[in-house]
């Protein structure tokens, strides 16, 4: 097997493990290439999640932003949706979240956002990453240098936000159990907790940024662990778990089960689809097949990108912000209309709890009303150089069905579909395979062993 770099540079951001890959040199000429990127005016917001390596990540980004002669608002510890609602509100020019998200905590990032608080398109992070890599920077004079200052109370202005599209009063009668990884959403529900009357069940509350309890993902089998056995010992009505910066959720039913990360957007969609004029949801060829059930069943169409947040942004520019029902990706993360199209998952959350009340179904109904979908994901690292001599082959292995190659190689019939790209934010090659019914354990093991083959 060969040794992969614990490093990713792309359109996606800065990613790595935090000393064997990514350093400080890196961080520093990201913040410098960033300063040189953006429009002089407005500040530019940072925030980070409680990762231990954050402080001197942090450290890199003021100098290199004070260096480029960007004013720099410090939010703090807040999660990446708690940043891009301030970016709009404090007048930015944009904002670097820092933070893994669903990461193991030796991993750190960083996340840019322009001026609306979105993250960059295509275009626009191909051209930050031209600046990185040409490393011809704009440094202000000794007295056009940058200054600093803090915010605390972004989360409260968040909060306030979300109050005026949520109906907090009928919602708060549902007992909540919330597992919080250690991480930013810890924050927010306490202050829901104290300041709206809220009473969610905190587990794994305590900030940590060496130790998580468990990894941080988004997944049904992570929600497994700890959070699913707890609720019906504490009679909550649903369970929710979110990674460590808060833009991706997971749910636990009533029942205290499981729900597959996958249904997240399909359950969201469904609820949003009635609910306002827009008919088309974003999402990527690696989402749930259900999700094209459910559009049919309420008059919407899905629209499939790339994998990628910054694919989903180019494709939220095309078309006008009242067409767009939702948008999202089979991880928990969810975009909707109303918050600008943010990842976040704390409003994911107040979502599917504003179905329940809507519809006064348990979150166990709304599981069961969907057809059975049943996906399969496997990774493996595979140096880049494999990945041409791969798709070739698995292009040939399977020509019967529909082939689509605008993100590795997608194959579909009628009632299942495979994926298998190049991870973007992990030196790995992704493998997903979902069929309708019964799981497609043949399917699935056979592109593994084929995968594996190339890495051999």
């Amino acid at each position: 097997m060969r040794v992969q770099k614990s490093l990713r540079i792309s359109h996606v951001g800065l990613r790595g493990v935090v000393g064997s890959g990514m350093t400080a040199a890196h961080v520093l000429d990201f913040a410098a290439a960033f300063g040189t990127f953006l429009e002089s005016g407005g500040p530019v917001v940072i925030g980070r999640d409680p990762r231990a390596s954050g402080i001197m990540i942090r450290e890199g980004i003021v100098a290199g932003l004070l260096a480029c002669g960007h004013d720099v608002v410090d939010l703090g510890v807040v999660s990446t949706p708690v940043i891009q609602h301030s970016v709009n509100r404090l007048n930015a020019s944009g904002a670097i979240s820092i933070g893994a998200s669903h990461n193991a905590a030796e991993w750190n990032a960083l996340k840019f956002f322009g001026p609306g608080g979105t993250y960059l398109s295509t275009a626009q992070a191909g051209e930050l990453l031209d600046i990185y890599h040409l490393r011809k920077f704009n440094f202000a004079d000794w007295d056009r240098i940058g200054s600093l200052r803090a915010e605390s109370g972004a989360i409260d202005r968040y909060l306030e936000e979300l109050s005026r599209a949520f109906d907090f009063d009928a919602l708060q009668r549902f007992k909540v159990l919330v597992d919080c990884c250690n991480g930013t959403s810890s924050l927010i529900l306490k202050r829901l907790n104290e300041q709206f009357g809220f009473g969610f069940i905190l587990i794994n509350e305590q900030i940590e940024g060496v130790a998580f309890a468990h990894e941080p993902s988004t997944t049904a089998k992570t929600v497994a662990l700890q959070l699913a056995p707890l609720i019906k010992a504490v009679g909550a009505d649903a369970g929710f778990l979110f990674d460590v910066d808060s833009d991706r959720v997971a749910l636990a039913t009533d029942e205290g089960r499981p729900v597959s990360e996958e249904l997240v957007l399909p359950i969201l969609s469904d609820y949003l689809l009635p609910r306002g004029p827009g008919k088309l949801i974003v999402t990527n060829l690696s989402t749930t097949a259900l999700l094209d059930e459910v559009a049919r069943n309420r008059g919407g169409r899905v629209v499939r990108v790339p994998v990628g947040r910054q694919a989903a942004i180019d494709a939220l520019a095309a078309y006008r912000p009242e067409q767009i029902a939702v948008a999202g990706e089979g991880t928990g993360a969810v975009m909707m209309p109303q918050f600008r199209f943010v990842y976040d998952g704390i409003a994911s959350m107040l979502a599917v709890l504003s179905m329940m009340s809507g519809t006064g179904r348990k979150l166990s109904e709304i599981v069961d009303s969907y057809p059975r979908y049943c996906i399969l994901k496997g990774e493996v690292p595979l140096v880049t150089q494999e990945v041409p001599a791969l798709l070739v082959d698995l292009q040939q292995r399977y020509s019967g069905g529909t082939v689509s190659m605008i993100d590795g190689l997608r194959v579909e019939w009628p009632d299942r579909w495979f994926h298998v790209r190049v991870s973007n934010t992990e030196p790995v090659v992704r493998v997903i395979c979902e069929q309708r019914g019964s799981p497609p354990t043949a399917l699935y093991e056979t592109l593994m062993d084929t995968v594996r083959s190339y890495a051999a």
